[in-house]
């Protein structure tokens, strides 16, 4: 139970509200420009596999409150204090996929990854950075290019 309260509480961390807004990428270009999406990821609901695997779905919000997209989180614990989890954020502009590790000692994600997408996010590379709000709720900051 401790590893799915974990990654309820960690869920996206995986993916900050600050501007609010989801910035969706120009065509690709010779030149591959930065976008960065900040928002809070809200646990609504989760799922244990197993005793070391579950699912949990969360809301994206931006400053305002309003729903900017959805992500879904699957996480296995790798050690007693650690768990791996995929990342699919549903938004405007497809579907961005990311993997990150969650500490479940600290509450503090690692080497986290864009790893490609579909639509605007197609080839997508990139970082993923979340800082806890409270147990359910985490600000989220992913930086990539296409």
């Amino acid at each position: 139970m401790k590893l799915l309260t974990s990654i309820i509480g960690a869920g996206v961390a995986a993916a900050v509200v600050a501007g609010g807004a989801f910035a969706v990428p120009a065509l690709a270009s010779p030149h591959a420009v930065a976008h960065t999406m900040t928002f809070i990821s809200v646990t609504k609901a989760s799922i244990g596999f197993g005793e070391t695997s579950a699912g949990v779905q969360q809301t994206d919000v931006n400053e305002a409150g309003k729903v900017v997209g959805f992500d879904e989180t699957y996480g296995v614990a790798v050690s007693a204090s650690a768990v791996d989890n995929d990342l699919t954020l549903d938004t405007n502009g497809g579907l961005l996929y990311g993997t990150y590790t969650l500490n479940l000692v600290t509450g503090k994600i690692s080497d986290g990854k864009v790893s490609g997408g579909t639509g605007a996010y197609k080839h997508a590379t990139g970082t993923l950075a979340a800082t806890a709000i409270s147990a359910h709720k985490y600000s989220i900051k992913i930086t990539y290019r296409t």
